[in-house]
Formats: C-alpha cells, sequence, structure tokens
C-alpha cells in the first residue's frame, strides 16, 4: 500500500537496489531487505556466519548499487588502530607531519573478519561508528556521510576469533545471518557467470545524496502513541524477567524503533506498523540480548519469537 505518489517512487528506487544485489546474492531477498532497513535507519550491520557464504560478496553489491564510496578492510590479528584511521607521516618539503587518511574515510567500509583482530585494533570501529568522527592525535576528522560500516564475523567457535566486547555488538544496528542458499539458489550459482564477473556490471541504482534523503525520510515516519508503547513494553519485558543477563538498553529502543520506521519505508508507507517492529526485531535484539541460566531461545529468531508471544500489542 503507497500512501503518496513519492512513497511509490520511492519504494520502486529501493526494489530496483534489492533486485539487483539479489542478483548477485541469490536467494536471500529478507536479508538484503533487512541490510538496506538498516542503512536507511543510519545503522551498521553485523553479518554473522562461517566463511564462504556471500558475506564479503553483499557488501560490495551493496556499495555498488548505492553508488557509494568502499573500503574494505581485511581484520587480522597483527591490524592496528594506526592501519584504520590512518597516521601522519613526516613531510620532508614542508618541514611538518602530514596525516594520510586510513581507510575508516570512506561512505561503505566493510570490516572483513573483524573478530581476528584483537579488542585495540576493534576498538578503533568504536568513535566512528558512534559518532561518524575519528579522533587521532588530538585533531577531530568528520567521516563522510552517509558513513555505513558493515562487519563480517566467523562463528566464534573457529580457530583464531577474538569475542567482540558487548559495547561494540551494541553500536551494530543489525545482525544478520545468510545461511546456506536453498538448492534452487545454489544450482544458479553453480550454472551461472562468476557472482564477481557480475558484481564489476553493477551500476547504482541511486545516488548517495537520494540515499541521504531516504535516510532523513525514513525518520519523518509516523510513529503513533501505541506503537511508543509497544516499544517500550518490548524492552521493559526483557529488563524486568530473569531470561537474560542484562535487558534491552534505551540505544537498543532507539534501534528498534529507527528500524521498524525504515522498514515501514520500504514497505511503502508513511506510519508504522506493530508488523514493523516484528519483522526487524529478531536481527535487532539477537545480538544485544544474552540468555540466562537454562533459557533455551538463544538465537535471534528464537529470542524474537518468545518475547513477540510475551507482549501484547497495545
Amino acid at each position: 500500500m503507497n500512501d503518496f505518489p513519492q512513497h511509490a517512487v520511492t519504494s520502486r528506487q529501493l526494489e530496483r537496489v534489492i533486485a539487483q544485489v539479489g542478483g548477485i546474492i541469490l536467494g536471500k531477498e529478507r536479508q538484503i531487505r533487512l541490510a538496506i532497513a538498516c542503512l536507511l535507519a543510519r545503522g551498521h550491520l553485523l553479518i554473522e556466519d562461517i566463511p564462504g557464504v556471500g558475506k564479503t560478496m553483499m557488501a560490495h553489491a551493496l556499495a555498488a548499487s548505492l553508488g557509494m564510496g568502499f573500503q574494505r578492510i581485511q581484520f587480522t590479528s597483527d591490524l592496528l588502530p594506526a592501519d584504520i584511521i590512518g597516521v601522519s607521516i613526516y613531510n620532508r618539503d614542508t618541514g611538518g607531519f602530514q596525516f594520510h587518511s586510513g581507510p575508516i574515510f570512506s561512505q561503505v567500509v566493510l570490516a572483513d573478519e573483524v573478530n581476528r583482530a584483537t579488542p585495540k585494533a576493534q576498538s578503533a570501529l568504536l568513535e566512528a561508528m558512534e559518532e561518524h568522527q575519528v579522533t587521532t592525535e588530538g585533531e577531530t576528522r568528520r567521516l563522510p556521510e552517509p558513513f555505513f560500516v558493515i562487519a563480517t564475523q566467523n562463528p566464534s567457535y573457529q580457530i583464531g576469533t577474538f569475542p567482540l566486547p558487548e559495547s561494540q555488538l551494541d553500536r551494530f544496528l543489525m545482525r544478520i545471518q545468510l545461511g546456506y542458499p536453498d538448492s534452487e539458489a545454489e544450482r544458479e550459482l553453480l550454472q551461472g557467470e562468476n557472482r564477481r564477473d557480475l558484481l564489476a556490471t553493477l551500476k547504482p541504482a541511486m545516488t548517495p545524496q537520494e540515499l541521504s534523503d531516504l535516510q532523513h525520510r525514513a525518520q519523518q515516519i509516523y510513529t503513533s502513541s501505541a506503537l511508543f508503547d509497544y516499544v517500550q513494553a518490548l524492552t521493559d519485558h526483557t529488563r524486568r524477567v530473569a531470561d537474560y543477563v542484562n535487558g534491552l538498553s534505551p540505544r537498543a529502543a532507539l534501534a528498534l524503533l529507527h528500524a521498524a520506521r525504515a522498514w515501514a519505508l520500504m514497505a511503502g508507507r508513511l506510519h508504522v506498523l506493530p508488523e514493523d517492529v516484528q519483522a526487524v526485531l529478531p536481527a535487532v535484539v539477537g545480538h544485544r540480548l544474552v540468555p540466562a541460566g537454562e533459557v533455551t531461545h538463544a538465537n535471534g529468531a528464537d529470542i524474537a519469537g518468545h518475547l513477540i508471544k510475551q507482549v501484547a500489542i497495545p
């Protein structure tokens, strides 16, 4: 349902992006929609899965389809914060130090295998993700807009991984998993063209300025008092029960609200429905709620399903 013609145009724009990325990452439309909703909500995305399912390819396809500048950082155990932020080098001609910016100064930054780096290197992303700026050598430098971090993470049981601290996990608006493709998508992948060759043919489906406009419009989506009640009821429930180590923070509640507004915009509506909140709930809360004791709903889908059953819609 589209309320106004401009929202019909918005929906068509976003559908072109979804279709283009879906031509690279086969059979994962819901995950692509969540990734775009995350970007529209001005959030950052964590993709957690085993190697080889298309995490890095998805980041490349999103950046290319949205016409945004792109940099990839391969996180390794010997990575240093200066490798991410940049470093000042002495210039003999000027007799002073000149700052050489690192790969963080890009619109889309892919932090590939982020949990293979030490906590010291991981911490270099904290200020950038929260405040869209970096401070080095006493000087604060703004990052380009839009600014979007996509981090990929290998499962914690794999060799050579360091767990992400809770403070960093909380800065990712969403966490998603791609999973294995279904048999039809995998057959097309096996018989079709190389995905990297197709990636090189992608053309921007919108400009960064159009994306910025959509981000602004997403935050203008009408949210009723009853919808605010629902978001607060969900977060309050996680704080009152003994199912989780800690309940959802105010930042998590804001993330849920912003993501729901973005989901409504993608559906072509000017108002948020409870179904929008429920659609983004698994990706928003799955990495923020740690089950306590004998609780069995351990992944995002299970946690969200449990919350939806326990908390009534006002």
